[in-house]
């Protein structure tokens, strides 16, 4: 900061009409801020940043709150910019399936509003997910398969630059091809190149009825070939996910049908024929995955990536691993689509020179065991096979993880990403060493 705080309380105060200060919590697991401004509007958002930009404040955005400790934790935060009053759904074009929403509503509100159309936006994610936040992690559930991520819906978006310079790309209607696609560059930014104040999205038809067939498999292979002629299949499944509650555990094989009442009831019974003795219902199966949400104070939330025609050598790879670490680990996530979570508890015992890990381990132990896992399944699942992103860790793992890359190991394009944010901030001032370091 470059002025004493209280001038710098009474220029935030006169950028936005709420500004208090802060504490720890307020920016998630890194520093406590200084400042929390909530602005009401993309003007007073901008005024805000403005001020921060004037006085070199660091600043973390903060939506739903959720996943504040994803990624590598902010290095320094002076201001955190809560998106909470900024929870408007601006315009609902139901006629054009267009929906205008500002970034701090929360998802399950919006689906509320967009529901009495029998509209909807087709992600996944918890109820209490900001749009902003939603846009920002690049947050997906099951029905990833079919629709995509956020950033496949995204058709609009505004942001207000580090240097509080407001920026609008793409427009109301979905075949839109003015100005750089903004969208897709901040879908994913976790808060490091701007702050995202309004997002439009493409809609779909709220389905009629919903069909869930599963199926549980002991055999790797089998479960598998379960996956790819579910996902391949001329039935169009919205989703199928994978559950395995341990590494040499049965794999739990789920498959989401949408669409008209008839059409589902025919689709989910060929489906069943397709992966073997299966149940089909009509209500969500209980283990059924959620979008990935925070990690509990002593998990290691980490995202694999891979060819789906890969998966059996992933799950074998991810048993290996956590054999040799001597940790608990559960997977879970849209094998249909490549992407699986894995959360990595406090592991049963320290990991031997046999890997059986038969020892009681606590406090940093845990954190040798869950960094174990990442570069033992780091250095399996590489290259062209995949990646591995660590989501989020406690305190002692991050750490021990510049030993194998750090939380995002090898970045493809990375070069090309430190422009960008040169670019766009060329300050460093949006969220301070969460930004991927390592080559």
């Amino acid at each position: 900061m470059t002025a004493e705080p209280a001038v710098i309380s009474k220029a935030l105060a006169e950028a936005c009409d709420e500004v208090r200060d802060g504490g720890e919590g307020d920016a998630g697991p890194g520093p406590a801020p200084t400042f929390v401004a909530a602005p009401g509007s993309t003007e007073q958002a901008a005024a805000v940043l403005r001020v921060a930009a004037a006085h070199e404040l660091a600043v973390v955005a903060r939506g739903g709150g959720s996943r504040l400790g994803w990624g590598s934790p902010p290095s320094r935060c002076d201001l955190v910019i809560d998106t909470s009053r900024m929870s408007a759904v601006l315009e609902h074009a139901a006629g054009d399936l267009v929906a205008r929403i500002q970034a701090g509503a929360r998802m399950g509100d919006v689906a509320a509003v967009l529901a009495q159309a029998g509209q909807e936006i087709a992600v996944d994610v918890p109820a209490g997910a900001s749009v902003g936040g939603v846009v920002a992690s690049g947050l997906a559930g099951p029905r990833r398969l079919r629709y995509g991520t956020p950033r496949d819906l995204l058709i609009g978006i505004t942001v207000v630059r580090a240097d509080g310079v407001i920026a609008k790309s793409g427009g109301k209607v979905v075949k839109n091809v003015a100005g750089y696609d903004l969208g897709k560059l901040f879908a994913g930014s976790a808060g490091t190149l701007g702050l995202i104040t309004e997002a439009t999205f493409r809609l779909h038809p709220l389905p009629a009825a919903r069909a869930w067939v599963t199926a549980e498999y002991v055999a790797v292979s089998v479960a598998c070939d379960a996956v790819a002629a579910a996902a391949n299949s001329a039935l169009t499944a919205s989703a199928v996910e994978l559950s395995r509650a341990a590494p040499a555990g049965p794999i739990r094989v789920g498959v989401l049908l949408e669409g008209s009442a008839e059409g589902v009831e025919a689709r989910a019974g060929r489906m069943a024929d397709l992966l073997g003795p299966a149940q089909v219902t009509a209500d969500r199966p209980a283990w059924w995955p959620d979008a990935p949400g925070a990690a509990a104070p002593d998990e290691t939330l980490i995202r694999v990536s891979f060819w789906v025609s890969a998966l059996g050598w992933v799950l074998d790879a991810i048993e290996s691993a956590a054999v040799r670490a001597g940790v608990s680990a559960v997977t879970e996530g849209s094998a249909g689509a490549g992407v699986l979570y894995v959360r990595v508890s406090a592991p049963s015992g320290p990991a031997d020179e046999a890997g059986t890990g038969d020892g009681a381990v606590t406090g940093d132990e845990a954190g040798t065991g869950a960094a174990a896992f990442v570069a033992a399944l780091r250095g399996a699942v590489a290259g062209e096979r995949g990646g591995v992103v660590v989501l989020a860790a406690p305190a002692a793992v991050h750490g021990e993880l510049a030993a194998c890359g750090g939380m995002n190991g090898a970045v493809p394009g990375l070069a090309l990403m430190r422009s960008v944010k040169d670019r766009f901030d060329p300050g460093h001032l949006m969220a301070p060493g969460r930004f991927p370091e390592t080559v």
